[in-house]
């Protein structure tokens, strides 16, 4: 598959399928959404019925699908799984955890088996924010070594970065140490409350900003790609500082380095929780985002592809003319609409307005509308 982003209409179906394919983990992340144990749910999925989901995501010829958890790699049927998929011409992207598990010889057998991507976690530019993040001394240096063999045997690196207060003091750290590894995306996740995640870890308004401006100014000058979850309100940035530069001169145009050939491609513009997004819970469980526990359905009783076509809530999620407060109101709302997630973990509506953006839209009246009130989170069902 090239990088370039094909023509997908989202109400018809997904650009991305996550597959949780088991919550066992041996790690204890602070922020992790899965709230992940170490023993794997006899309920989970079988090898049959994740034969049966991955034939319909080739039937539905979705671009992007991924195999999280927990930890894959404490999943034994995993290898076959991923052969299968390249059978029916799927292509995988996988998201182990860096555990005496994920061995030199696990990633060449992951190669081998027709993985496209491996993507690897890494929190901090040093192991003691790192570990301290993962919730296992010696995380850290497991990683370093995974992306080496992974670059040894030619599968492409994708690294996960979650920020929160806990970490985002060594951002220029951590940006400066992508740099110097060979990667094909830096995938920037926004701290969402839920599961792990506490409210009190979550950057402020201000701070997203503060973050935006720096991702940007790498995006410029970086040999890979950059993409954000969970902070829609990036691409509204993004837009903003190109228009300021086309309009003072200053747009980049040739000086801008090539970036290394993404393999997978890019999601286009509008996408979001529900919104071409979809996520497969280790039970089969069928939500929006795995960041937003709302069940729309099971793949044991019905198709995914129905699923995400005509459950109301995901229905609900696609229509932008539905949020609330300053999303409803903002011109930006058709390529960014907010983290339906975070919103809903913070108010408990998902169509209330993205909690962490500073932006007020034009000509709208700064609390005309109460703002939205936060909750706490406990009561939310945890994937």
């Amino acid at each position: 598959m090239s990088s370039a982003v094909p023509s997908i209409d989202f109400s018809e179906r997904p650009y991305i399928v996550i597959w949780e394919v088991t919550q066992a983990c041996d790690l204890a992340c602070v922020h992790c959404r899965a709230s992940a144990q170490p023993n794997s749910n006899p309920l989970e999925l079988s090898t049959d019925e994740g034969k049966k989901l991955i034939d319909e995501i080739a039937h539905m010829q979705v671009p992007v699908f991924v195999l999280t958890g927990g930890d894959p790699i404490k999943r034994p049927d995993l290898f076959e799984l991923i052969e299968h998929a390249r059978k029916v011409g799927v292509r995988v992207s996988l998201t182990p955890s860096a555990t005496p598990l994920l061995t030199r010889e696990v990633i060449h057998r992951l190669k081998q088996s027709g993985l496209a991507r491996l993507a690897v976690s890494l929190d901090g530019s040093h192991r003691e924010v790192h570990d301290a993040f993962r919730g296992m001394s010696g995380s850290f240096v497991r990683t370093m070594e995974a992306i080496e063999w992974a670059n040894q045997v030619g599968l492409p690196v994708q690294i996960n970065t979650t920020f929160s207060r806990r970490n985002v003091a060594d951002f220029d750290h951590i940006a400066a140490l992508m740099e110097s590894k060979k990667i094909a995306l830096w995938s920037v996740f926004f701290l969402v409350p839920t599961g792990r995640g506490k409210i009190a870890d979550l950057l402020s308004a201000e701070e997203f900003e503060a973050v935006f401006a720096k991702l940007y100014q790498l995006s410029r000058r970086a040999l890979f790609h950059i993409k954000t979850t969970e902070a829609q309100h990036y691409r509204r940035y993004v837009l903003q500082q190109q228009v300021a530069e086309r309009r003072n001169g200053s747009a980049q145009s040739a000086d801008i380095p090539s970036k290394v050939h993404d393999t997978i491609g890019r999601a286009p513009r509008g996408l979001n929780d529900g919104k071409g997004f979809v996520f497969v819970s280790h039970l089969g469980e069928v939500f929006p985002s795995g960041f937003l526990p709302l069940v729309a359905g099971n793949v044991r009783s019905g198709s995914l592809s129905r699923i995400y076509r005509e459950s109301p809530i995901f229905q609900q999620l696609r229509d932008d003319s539905q949020l609330g407060g300053k999303c409803g109101a903002c011109e930006f709302r058709h390529i960014c609409g907010g983290s339906r997630a975070r919103a809903f973990a913070l108010t408990g509506d998902p169509l209330a307005e993205e909690p962490c953006c500073a932006y007020v839209p034009k000509n709208y009246i700064e609390h005309a509308v109460p703002p939205p009130q936060w909750r706490r989170p406990a009561a939310l069902h945890v994937l």
